[in-house]
């Protein structure tokens, strides 16, 4: 299973009157952060477009930077933990300096982050072995916002509240079974592991997932859900991953005022309303449907800062 988040951040402080309120503990809030979740390469590919079409500048960090292990340590803890333990929840993650970066660019308009290199391609370059972290570095200077990828942009607990330093919180995940077959085709396929094996890792972390993934789609201000219109009923007997023509993408904003629903039905055809917030475009319009939602959004978190910075 796998979940997105994304974030981003802007010179300058919120007001009440914007998408969310300043984090109390950086009353100099000079930048501003976005937060997104699952169709990681469409979602990814969006957000760059709209920064290079609107001039902006941005400053990213993965989720992945983030957690406790490297690889072969964290299989070793796995196999020592008293319960069961994942990548979705708090013992394999670093959630409090995630936030602690979230609070130092809010404040400075630089963090700390680094890679997690996932294969050997990846690590090449390093010179490091795949399944390792590279050295910490700061982002650059002079950027205009923070981008965050990853699992846990919006995770609450007892300890950490990222939601409330995220200004645009963005939720992107296809529904469970279709989640189960992307992870089962990528993992049998491309990393090598039987079915039985990947059936092992989703009950493992199902846990986590139903108590600190599921939980930040209700922190979101909108969330893409990909719905299959082809059975997904057994995903271990699916032999091909649903297409994006085969699926429609759920749109559900928290707060519908001020979206104009009438201009997104005459853009997106075949889309339509299933609820007085939520709107359902084919899935091969995800894109088209990410740029006209988020743009607007964008622009007015960098028309802030710039009356903030005046």
């Amino acid at each position: 299973m796998a979940a997105l988040r994304l974030a981003l951040a802007v010179r300058a402080r919120l007001t009440r009157s914007s998408i969310a309120p300043p984090c109390p503990e950086t009353p100099d809030h000079r930048r501003h952060r976005l937060e997104s979740g699952a169709g990681t390469s469409t979602v990814k590919r969006t957000f760059e477009t709209i920064f290079r079409r609107e001039g902006i500048t941005a400053a990213t960090i993965e989720g992945d930077a983030f957690h406790r292990y490297e690889r072969k340590e964290m299989k070793e803890r796995i196999a020592a933990a008293d319960r069961e333990m994942s990548h979705f929840g708090p013992e394999a993650n670093e959630w409090a300096e995630l936030e602690k970066q979230f609070g130092n660019y809010a404040r400075d308009g630089r963090c700390r982050t680094r890679l997690y290199l996932h294969n050997d391609a990846e690590a090449a370059p390093w010179k490091q072995e795949a399944g390792t972290f590279t050295p910490w570095h700061d982002t650059p200077v002079d950027t205009d916002l923070l981008f965050y990828e990853g699992l846990h942009g919006c995770v609450k607990t007892g300890e950490v509240d990222l939601a409330r330093r995220v200004d645009l919180k963005i939720g992107v995940v296809p529904i469970i079974n279709l989640e189960w077959i992307q992870k089962i085709h990528r993992d049998t396929k491309e990393r090598g592991y039987s079915k039985e094996a990947v059936a092992d890792t989703i009950l493992r972390r199902m846990h986590d997932y139903i108590h600190y993934v599921c939980p930040q789609f209700g922190e979101t201000d909108i969330n893409f859900q990909r719905v299959p219109v082809v059975d997904t009923s057994n995903p271990f007997i699916a032999r091909d991953i649903p297409t994006a023509g085969e699926s429609m993408t759920v749109i559900r904003f928290r707060n519908p005022r001020g979206i104009d629903f009438p201009y997104l039905l005459s853009m997106i055809g075949e889309s339509f309303m299933s609820r007085a917030n939520t709107i359902v475009v084919p899935g091969g319009k995800m894109d088209l449907a990410m740029q006209l939602i988020l743009t607007p959004m964008i622009l007015r978190l960098m028309e802030i800062r710039r009356a903030q910075l005046a």
